[in-house]
């Protein structure tokens, strides 16, 4: 059967929000995306449906039942399917001339020269806990000059930082150095999402174990990451709308219909988050005392 595909008319309903030579743009753009779970295979799906030409994908894992609440790729017909060929799949679906370059074993020291290699922007979609993998590739980035988006799905909500030319660095900003997981947990918690949105409606705390590596999620999230990022991906590569590049983000949280911009100079050294940072570490230790307690 004769393929039906033809990337001006799957892509002409773009044309209007952009014009038909930044479609040209788009087409010949390289977006590198690391972590297909949670938000990354909704990341990689929006991009392809902007019509983004080429796709550097990265993850080492497969799929399980767990993913299903929220993961792009997550299907019966997918479990204990490397995620980087789900996804691979499922934009190649809808855009069979994508350039795709796969990372199989995800990103590292050793492959983070070729992951970025002619990349125009990198979004990262890493699992919350891969604090090396993610310092190294946003150090990557910042040495290559590559743009670089992070959004965390948070409750129902998603908080977005950019680090880029003329803003503060990842590390400046989290000030992971020297510190645990745990500690580094509630840096990049609140750094994320200084506003802190979602707190306030946490149904079951006892949910929340850092130490195991677990936490609620929600499909919501994930979508609003990905919309949101395809928007900052889209002002990058077009080089036109407002950019807000760390220190300076924002968080969108749909159950509370509030929209916050923030401003943290300094990042995780403001005095502000570092009062942020000892009431998380308080509210965390009460949540983990809760959960070990004997029951009566």
């Amino acid at each position: 059967m004769p393929t039906l595909f033809e990337y001006d008319s799957a892509f002409d309903r773009n044309i209007g929000w952009v014009t038909a030579d930044e479609q040209l743009r788009l087409r010949s753009a390289r977006v590198a995306v690391a972590g297909l779970g949670g938000v990354g295979g909704s990341h990689a799906l929006t991009l392809a449906r902007l019509g983004i030409g080429a796709l550097n994908l990265a993850d080492y894992d497969v799929f399980d039942v767990p993913n299903f609440n929220r993961q792009a790729g997550a299907f019966v017909s997918t479990v204990g399917k490397p995620k980087v060929e789900v996804v691979a799949s499922m934009v190649s679906d809808v855009n069979p001339g994508l350039e795709l370059r796969r990372f199989p074993d995800g990103v590292s020291a050793q492959n983070l020269g070729q992951f970025l290699d002619g990349v125009d922007v990198y979004v990262d979609g890493l699992d919350f806990f891969a604090f090396e993998a993610r310092r190294a590739t946003f150090a990557a980035c910042a040495r290559l000059g590559i743009p670089a988006v992070t959004a965390a799905p948070l409750g129902f909500g998603a908080a977005v930082l950019v680090f880029g030319p003329g803003g503060m660095g990842f590390e400046e900003y989290f000030r992971f150095e020297d510190h645990d997981e745990e500690e580094m947990a509630i840096r990049f918690l609140l750094g994320l999402s200084p506003a802190m949105l979602h707190a306030g409606y946490l149904a079951d705390p006892s949910r929340v174990d850092l130490a195991a590596h677990r936490g609620p999620s929600s499909v919501v999230a994930c979508q609003l990451c990905s919309g949101l990022v395809g928007g900052e991906v889209l002002k990058i590569l077009l080089r036109r709308g407002k950019l807000a590049i760390a220190p300076h983000g924002y968080h969108f949280d749909a159950y509370r219909n509030r929209l916050v911009h923030t401003w943290r100079p300094g990042g995780n050294r403001n005095p502000l988050q570092r009062i942020g940072l000892w009431l998380a570490r308080r509210q965390l230790r009460r949540i983990r005392e809760q959960r070990t307690a004997p029951h009566a």
